[in-house]
């Protein structure tokens, strides 16, 4: 069957086109082939820019695109040109499938109905760069094409193996219970890639490890034969570690203190802390990680704070999660951050020969794609693995799609 996987923002629909089997479960990373992706952006623009690639074609139109449902509309009329498509018609899409990020109450892999956009909605506030695209887009699609399944594959999906006493917060139990304030974990579709992956290239189902999917946004997680059992982000995607503009972990008992002395409301100050926090609020210049490097390479030493303070947090809840999970076989690294820069890979596993963790330098400068970058002498593994997200999410649409058939 083919599954259209898509990744939505405010202005823009990017996605993948998958044909898998029909009988694939979730986590088959090798039982799916990529047969194009493409997108829009700028949607809403009087001119907005549609790509399409499919193997050595490649396409772009410039269109009015006024909403999401116009936006798939483009994409599938690339995807069955007559000379390069892949499609005949739209009709042989047999789902789209969303890497959806918080429905709070609800958490899993879920057909689009009113129940799961009311779901999310509920969780406007704690994903608000997330769930209002999302379900604007969802409810558009929905009117436009309404014999083709909506398939939303949660984030925090991978998370609900983790147990109580590393998800709860020590919070007032009516919080928890009606509220559904937790640590919810996120990345999810990364993370399971990882831990599928890595155990591929361990040769054991029982293997522990730390993924490390660090980029744009960033996020660790403790897999212990493939079940996550530990993360570093909480009830929002703006906790765990600090990351382009998100903050981290932070005291809350400092926001009243800031209100009250500039006078900001609580919209105020949430709005500059997460346009203003993150490794842009401590290098007081950028959030990306390359601007980074480059100022701390010319004396600039808010940007080498910025650089110090992203590495000792991953340390930081990296320790963690060695002593949850005992044993560490192997430490991965993914995400645009994780996959591309070798000097933080390097900071983050320098010093812990001490803990069987020792890296090939060479290894780590020069490895592209799919590497490891470990010594002989080190007892933990270090690789590289390029994740896949979408692959995950179009196993898991299949799933899905087979329980309705079951039904």
């Amino acid at each position: 069957m083919l599954i259209l996987v898509a990744n939505l923002g405010s202005t823009s629909f990017k996605y993948r086109l998958f044909e898998i089997s029909d009988d694939c479960k979730v986590g088959d990373i090798h039982n799916a082939r990529c047969l194009a992706r493409g997108g829009v952006e700028r949607i809403g623009d009087a001119q907005s820019p549609c790509k399409v690639e499919i193997g050595d074609w490649k396409d772009e139109r410039t269109l009015t695109v006024p909403d999401h449902g116009v936006a798939v509309q483009a994409c599938l009329d690339q995807l069955t040109d007559p000379d390069h498509g892949v499609l005949k018609s739209a009709s042989e899409v047999a789902a789209i499938g969303f890497k959806a990020v918080h429905g709070g109450r609800i958490s899993g892999v879920f057909r689009v109905d009113d129940t799961v956009l009311d779901a999310m909605a509920e969780m406007n506030a704690a994903a608000p760069a997330h769930n209002p695209p999302y379900i604007a887009a969802m409810k558009t699609l929905q009117q436009r094409f309404p014999d083709l399944p909506l398939v939303a594959a949660f984030e925090t999906d991978f998370h609900q193996t983790v147990p109580a006493a590393r998800r709860e917060y020590a919070i007032p139990r009516q919080w928890a219970d009606e509220f559904h304030v937790r640590k919810w974990g996120f990345h999810g579709a990364s993370h399971r890639y990882i831990s599928v992956r890595s155990a591929e290239l361990l040769q054991r189902d029982d293997a522990r490890v730390i993924s490390c999917h660090l980029g744009g946004s960033s996020s660790l997680t403790a897999i212990d034969s493939g079940k996550s059992v530990m993360t570093t982000m909480g009830m929002t995607p703006q906790t765990g570690l600090p990351q382009n503009n998100r903050v981290g972990d932070f005291d809350p008992f400092a926001l009243p203190l800031i209100m009250q002395r500039t006078g900001l409301s609580l919209e105020e100050t949430l709005a500059q802390l997460a346009s203003k926090g993150g490794l842009l609020g401590l290098s007081q210049s950028s959030g990306d990680i390359r601007d980074l490097h480059e100022g701390a390479a010319q004396g600039n030493e808010s940007c080498q704070l910025a650089l110090d303070v992203y590495v000792q947090e991953i340390r930081r809840h990296m320790g963690g999660m060695m002593v949850a999970l005992g044993r560490v076989d192997a430490i991965v690294f993914t995400g645009g951050i994780g996959e591309n820069d070798d000097a933080i890979r390097s900071a983050v596993c320098s010093g812990l020969e001490g803990f069987g963790i020792d890296v090939d330098t060479a290894a780590n400068g020069s490895g592209k794609g799919e590497f490891a970058f470990h010594s002989p002498e080190s007892r933990t593994a270090l690789w590289v693995i390029p994740t896949n997200e979408e692959v995950i999410v179009a196993s898991q649409c299949v799933q899905v799609l087979q329980q309705d058939g079951a039904n």
